[in-house]
């Protein structure tokens, strides 16, 4: 399919701006430059709260859909690269995953590369999870339903961390919500040689990786590269959004079909003519929005499974 004009629009305005390519920069730089989406809707309540965490307190960003009790939880991570993002790039996704699939968003503040390279992510990601399952009551969650989820890097965060509670016994998950997910650390498929001007391109995507995991680091570890593990079976039922013209889309799709081949329920749906960041652009992208939607509605249905 060509790509979609609000897409291109997308694109267009970033390229108007005349801002260099962040592999360019430094990684505070990168995080200067990057532009945070509008806000989201409105919810409930939000607060700011720490998590227990294996070098300290994790600051978390706290969304309640309305005043109800006991709610499902959603654990997400945001993305850039394991380098960029933070809570305010990911605060109109976890606002629109809120309201839309009537769930506490716990939103993680997780260390950032390159001052905190791999496994410092990995374990913040985790720590959040365990620390939501056993303090669920003090803020009228439900730990018997539980998820996980992230885009990008946050989306590679995400599938790591259904495959450690898994390989540690626990906290028990409804589902892992994987938007354009980092799943893979070779960066060779098809789709990285063919959507390579765009605003997520290899050479970024080199750079991010190169700060996350310094010389030395064997990335083809299944808690870096989650798609290179052994055995994908037991874990969290999968909910997978690629697009069709972003790098990551194969190594997305094939996450998505060795969960299933490992016998995990799936979900996957590529979207056609979508650049990478149209889910967390939402506001820029009525497809957007509709994946938005159906990973909400998707939510729903494994809560209440």
């Amino acid at each position: 399919m060509p790509l979609d004009p609000a897409a291109q629009a997308f694109f267009d305005r970033l390229a108007a701006m005349g801002t260099p390519p962040l592999y360019t920069m430094t990684a505070l730089q990168a995080r200067e430059a990057r532009i945070r989406p509008p806000a989201g809707p409105d919810v409930h309540r939000v607060d700011a709260m720490q998590a227990a965490g294996p070098a300290g307190p994790i600051p978390v960003r706290v969304y309640w859909p309305s005043a109800d009790a006991p709610l499902p939880m959603l654990v997400w991570y945001h993305g850039g690269g394991w380098v960029v993002g933070d809570l305010e790039s990911a605060d109109a996704t976890a606002r629109r995953l809120c309201t839309g699939a009537g769930c506490i968003v716990i939103s993680v503040d997780y260390r950032r590369a390159p001052e905190h390279p791999f496994p410092a992510a990995v374990d913040d990601a985790y720590a959040t999870v365990a620390w939501a399952a056993q303090n669920a009551q003090r803020f009228r969650g439900d730990h018997q339903r539980l998820a996980v989820g992230g885009d990008s890097a946050g989306g590679n965060l995400a599938a790591v961390v259904a495959q450690l509670v898994r390989d540690r016994g626990g906290p028990s998950l409804r589902q892992q919500l994987l938007v354009y997910p980092v799943t893979d650390c070779a960066m060779d498929t098809a789709s990285y040689r063919d959507n390579d001007r765009y605003d997520v391109t290899p050479p970024l995507m080199a750079w991010f990786w190169n700060h996350y995991c310094p010389p030395g680091v064997d990335r083809t570890q299944p808690y870096l590269s989650p798609l290179r593990a052994p055995d994908l079976a037991g874990l969290a039922s999968a909910h997978v959004i690629t697009a069709e013209y972003d790098p990551l889309r194969d190594e997305g799709n094939a996450y998505a079909e060795a969960l299933r081949a490992a016998g995990v329920a799936v979900e996957a749906h590529c979207y056609a003519g979508q650049i990478h960041g149209f889910f967390n652009n939402a506001h820029a992208f009525p497809e957007g929005m509709r994946a938005v939607a159906a990973a909400a509605e998707s939510l729903r249905r494994a809560f209440a499974a």
